[in-house]
């Protein structure tokens, strides 16, 4: 959990927003950093978390997450983090004699399955709470444990099969659901690969499928490289944009801060302003 970035999105884990869409974007450079950030922060925050990890295993964010002061092996003990570890509970569906999984949560591996049903229904039965969205998990009545979704990387749904149709409608019933009738919150990473800038015909791409988003999200977090290139003591830029909903979509603002990621965080400080270019 990155203090240095609290401050900045004016969000602690004492006092966490509710009904956030989160959405963290990257171009020439790597944004995992966030999600590493935003799943120690909703664990601090005694959320009940439900994490789709698509690109990395369980084993890996839980290093991370031990270095930022978190245990996910608690936290899974406890049921207050829910895994889907994509990476290795694909294989019953891939391979004819690998573990079959339960239900019909990683159909899209399928090449006859054309939607994320399977996967939005996982999502929602992990984070409900029992008796219907009127009971513990109520955050309206002042559940003091929101529901959160956390997906760490939706991109790699179209590179499998999934049109980008099919990821935007996953992400708006996960929205209206989680953080609309639970009172909770999402966060999804999206890259965008450089090779499909010019591909401007490619309705399947990654551009696409951000520019969908982007009108879905609440707050969008663009993390890329630096324009003058590499630099040791700056990894790169961030582009925070607040984007408002309904009647307040014309009090959108944005800053844009430099960032250098550290083993134990990473500092965040204003353009121009760190100690290697002054």
């Amino acid at each position: 959990m990155f203090t240095e970035l609290n401050s900045i999105l004016n969000n602690t884990p004492d006092n966490c927003k509710l009904g956030e869409f989160v959405l963290i974007m990257d171009r020439k450079a790597d944004a995992s950093f966030l999600v590493h950030h935003f799943l120690s922060f909703y664990l601090r925050a005694g959320c009940k978390v439900c994490f789709l990890g698509l690109v990395q295993s369980f084993s890996h964010y839980s290093a991370v997450s031990q270095r930022l002061g978190v245990s996910l092996a608690q936290a899974k003990e406890k049921g207050q983090l829910v895994f889907l570890e994509g990476l290795k509970d694909c294989l019953g569906v891939l391979l004819p004699d690998g573990p079959k999984p339960d239900g019909p949560t990683l159909d899209f591996f399928r090449p006859q399955c054309l939607d994320l049903r399977g996967l939005f229904e996982f999502v929602l039965s992990s984070l409900s709470p029992p008796g219907g969205t009127g009971g513990e998990g109520d955050t309206g009545s002042g559940c003091a444990s929101p529901p959160v979704l956390i997906v760490d990387d939706l991109s790699v749904l179209l590179s499998l099969g999934v049109s980008v149709g099919a990821v935007l409608d996953f992400a708006h019933y996960c929205k209206a659901n989680i953080c609309h009738e639970l009172k909770g919150s999402s966060v999804m990473l999206v890259r965008c690969e450089e090779e499909e800038e010019e591909d401007e015909g490619d309705e399947e791409g990654s551009e696409m499928l951000q520019r969908g988003l982007m009108h879905q999200c609440t707050l969008a977090l663009q993390v890329q490289g630096l324009p003058t290139g590499y630099c040791r003591d700056i990894h790169g830029q961030v582009d925070i944009c607040w984007r408002g909903q309904g009647q307040q979509q014309q009090q959108n603002q944005k800053k844009v801060f430099q960032y250098k990621v550290q083993d134990k965080g990473a500092s965040f400080f204003a353009r121009g302003t760190s100690s290697a270019v002054l």
